[in-house]
């Protein structure tokens, strides 16, 4: 009995032996063909860093604002009786606009002007007595206070009657007419608009951080949305001297130049200021910068010195930290980590790790316009 079981046993022990040991070389055997094994290459497109010159620039929104804009308006309530205007005219400084009913206040100034010529002559008739010791000094004293009170009626009351007519303070363009014939107007009551836009305002404001870089005849660039590819261009004329204490802003004014009339008081622009001579930057496309939390990431592409099985060059992509600053469309620029010529990658970032084997395909390439434009479908 104890020879059969014997043989069991080392029967057993060497099927165990075995079922071990192919175990252990499997897993050798997988373990050097996986490190044989070479990750496969990410294809990532690239580009070469290169400089640009940018003029660096203030930007704000503003507004449109006329050099002189009234809505023109009665000083003394009437009737109106004619309207010499057409809305939407050019008017010189001085045109009728409105005549009011006013031959109450006209028949009181002929009544006036004959007094005064009454005054005139009794005031001469006895001046001419007191000469001949006819009448006495109180007598042309009080004849000549008569005359001189009456002329001060009459000019206030011819300046009644001119209020009745309402005239263009100003050279500009009417807007629409708010008033019909017979219509009553009240002191105040809006007649029209006149504005004068050539040349025009634009009104913006800035943070007070930077108000060193703000000086009177500095380029101010703007562009409003109806005219998306125009750009029209102007110099500050006037710089609040005091900051607001509510947003800590300084208020703005810039004069342009608007012979076209394409400008409209009250619109919104976009407003560019030129703060200082143009500078160079290393520029690349927003696409090629990986922004994290601890830092950003750029990848640089490097030759590794090895060959692949088709004998070219085995490229890898490796992480260094960049310094960036400002933008502009597409592109940013990178003031530290990167100089003029070094490859980058722009697209495929994701998949890359450190010292990554990259394949390059640049058929499609990210945007890496400065200023691009909004197509609207």
């Amino acid at each position: 009995m104890k020879k059969p079981m014997l043989v069991m046993l080392v029967c057993v022990g060497i099927l165990f032996g075995l079922i071990f040991g192919w175990k252990a070389f499997k897993a050798i055997m997988t373990k050097r063909f996986l490190t044989s094994m070479q990750a496969p290459a990410i294809v990532v497109s690239t580009m070469k860093v290169t400089s640009s010159v940018w003029q660096p620039k203030l930007k704000s929104v503003g507004s449109i604002r006329a050099i002189v804009g009234v809505s023109v308006t009665t000083e003394l309530a009437g009737m109106v009786q004619t309207i010499f205007f057409k809305p939407g005219s050019v008017v010189e400084k001085g045109d009728i606009l409105v005549q009011l009913n006013a031959g109450t206040e006209v028949g009181l100034l002929h009544s006036l002007q004959a007094q005064v010529e009454l005054a005139k002559i009794t005031y001469n008739r006895d001046k001419a007595q007191f000469a001949a010791h006819a009448v006495s000094k109180q007598t042309v004293d009080t004849d000549e206070w008569t005359l001189r009170n009456l002329q001060a009626q009459v000019e206030e009351q011819a300046a009644t009657v001119d209020k009745k007519t309402i005239r263009a303070p100003f050279n500009g363009y009417l807007g629409i007419s708010k008033v019909n014939p017979g219509q009553y107007l009240n002191v105040g009551d809006v007649v029209t608009t006149l504005q004068s836009l050539d040349p025009i305002y634009v009104d913006f404001f800035m943070p007070q951080q930077n108000l060193a870089q703000l000086k009177l005849d500095q380029q101010v660039n703007i562009n409003a949305d109806p005219f998306p590819d125009e750009k029209f261009s102007g110099k500050i004329t006037t710089i609040q001297p005091l900051v607001s204490v509510d947003t800590r802003n300084v208020e703005v004014e810039a004069t342009l130049a608007n012979s076209k009339l394409q400008l409209k008081p009250g619109m919104f622009v976009n407003v560019e200021i030129e703060a200082a001579a143009p500078l160079s930057y290393l520029t690349v496309p927003q696409t090629a910068i990986s922004f994290n939390p601890y830092g950003n990431l750029i990848y640089i592409v490097k030759d590794s010195g090895k060959k692949d099985d088709k004998n070219q060059p085995v490229l890898t992509a490796n992480q260094v930290f960049v310094t960036v600053g400002d933008t502009r469309g597409d592109q940013i620029a990178v003031l530290k980590g990167v100089k003029e010529g070094d490859i980058i990658v722009t697209s495929g970032q994701l998949k890359l790790k450190n010292g990554s084997v990259i394949t390059i395909n640049n058929t499609v390439q990210p945007s890496n316009d400065p200023a691009p434009k909004v197509h609207e479908k």
